[in-house]
């Protein structure tokens, strides 16, 4: 690319004013492929237009999960927070991402005590006094999108219950606080599972976080387990999620045959999750939606 062209990233400005020195930087770095040391591609690298997209969404993302700290309480039907956070978004102007995401049936996740993600709303489905549920939510603006989740307690549940909640966000703030630009994902999967582990828990280990932005799922995979400089580079203008899925027990989990969605913890313990959509900048991080 010759300095004058318009830069790769589609910021719209000239190449020299924009990715030529973050290009130069990459090309001068040594990669160690025994530690799956790569290069970002250029298509996980979002502009100035494409941060502020994804920033504008988390804005609406975050006033859903917001509802919903006011509407969990003992009684409470999940397919109705299901239509509140719906009806939260689309009055904003965006579009719940999860309705019909690859056959799923529902707006959101709501995941109960020990399904681990993916769990289904129903009117079925009535929140109980100790019951730990994390609900998940990604919201679609003008072709953007921002995803985070957050645990919520109904009522007072049991010192193990909250512990785990507790030292699941955690993981997820030590797992961003890992992240540096120029350093390597495995810094996030290793800062989280250490913390995890000390206190006596458990990391799945079959899902993880993903880049995120102008599609739901994007490169990197975000494994919540890993070792210290391994993995993609992290550099600035990517976006993606830290979001730990903490458990109890064991690390296994089984999906459900039924429906072929809801993932609880193989040996029917507790488990946990908090999700955040992260930018990394040029000095560190900042926080989209959580």
């Amino acid at each position: 690319m010759m300095r004058n062209d318009l830069c790769w990233c589609g910021s719209g400005k000239k190449y020299k004013k924009c990715h030529e020195d973050f290009d130069e930087r990459i090309s001068e770095m040594k990669f160690d492929i025994f530690r799956g040391q790569v290069r970002p591609p250029k298509k996980v690298i979002n502009n100035e237009k494409d941060i502020a997209g994804v920033r504008a969404a988390g804005v609406i993302n975050d006033g859903a999960l917001d509802l919903m700290t006011e509407l969990v309480r003992p009684g409470v039907d999940t397919a109705s927070l299901d239509q509140a956070a719906a009806d939260y978004i689309r009055e904003r102007g965006g579009i719940p991402a999860c309705l019909n995401y690859e056959g799923y049936p529902k707006n959101v996740c709501i995941s109960i005590n020990e399904v681990v993600c993916h769990g289904i709303p129903s009117k079925k489905t009535i929140l109980k006094e100790g019951d730990i549920l994390n609900i998940d939510i990604t919201t679609i603006l003008n072709g953007y999108y921002a995803d985070a989740s957050r645990m919520y307690i109904v009522g007072k549940a049991s010192p193990e219950a909250e512990k785990l909640v507790r030292v699941t966000k955690e993981c997820m703030e030590l797992g961003i606080k890992a992240i540096r630009p120029w350093h390597f994902l495995g810094d996030i999967g290793a800062a989280c599972a250490a913390h995890a582990h000390e206190n006596g828990y458990s990391v799945v280990t079959d899902l993880g976080g993903h880049g995120v932005g102008k599609d739901f799922h994007l490169e990197p995979f975000v494994p919540h387990v890993g070792e210290k400089d391994t993995g993609m580079l992290l550099v600035p203008g990517m976006i993606l999620t830290v979001e730990p899925m903490i458990n109890e027990g064991s690390y296994k989990v089984v999906v459900d045959k039924g429906d072929g969605w809801t993932v609880r913890t193989k040996d029917g313990k507790l488990s946990a999750q908090w999700e955040n959509t992260v930018l990394i900048t040029e000095t560190g991080t900042e926080v989209l939606s959580s």
